[in-house]
């Protein structure tokens, strides 16, 4: 069983640039696909970024080419780069993880069926 714990989260304003992070206890992410999900105020859990366990990273189009997901070489801690932020980025935003490789967009479907979730981080983006 992993634990998840996101940070990195605040405020920036338009155009700025934050480093979000996730660090699993009980397990590695070396057998876990894991992901980004956000959820803005008065919105639905919205996909964001997934990482299988070969590397393969696959993002929503609304943050493709501003952001990047990685996980660094002890597979203990799972990182989301986001850059050029605008405030449609305001939200929540949730690591996951599950055991198993799945590779493709697709796989986010089944990542956020996942009982392994962080508590959630806060960025806000202001005009």
């Amino acid at each position: 069983q992993v634990q998840l714990v996101e940070s990195g989260g605040g405020l920036v304003q338009t155009g700025g640039s934050l480093r979000l992070s996730c660090v699993a206890s009980g397990r590695t992410f070396s057998m876990y696909t894991a992901g980004w999900f956000r959820r803005a105020p008065e919105k639905e859990r919205e996909f964001v970024a997934l990482i299988s366990w070969n590397g393969g990273a696959y993002y929503s189009d609304s943050v493709k080419g501003r952001i990047a997901i990685s996980v660094d070489n002890a597979k203990t801690t799972m990182y989301l780069q986001m850059n050029s932020l605008k405030p449609e980025d305001t939200a929540v935003y949730y690591c996951a993880a599950r055991q198993g490789n799945c590779s493709g967009y697709g796989c986010y479907r089944w990542l956020q069926e996942s009982n392994y979730w962080g508590q959630g981080t806060q960025v806000t983006v202001s005009s």
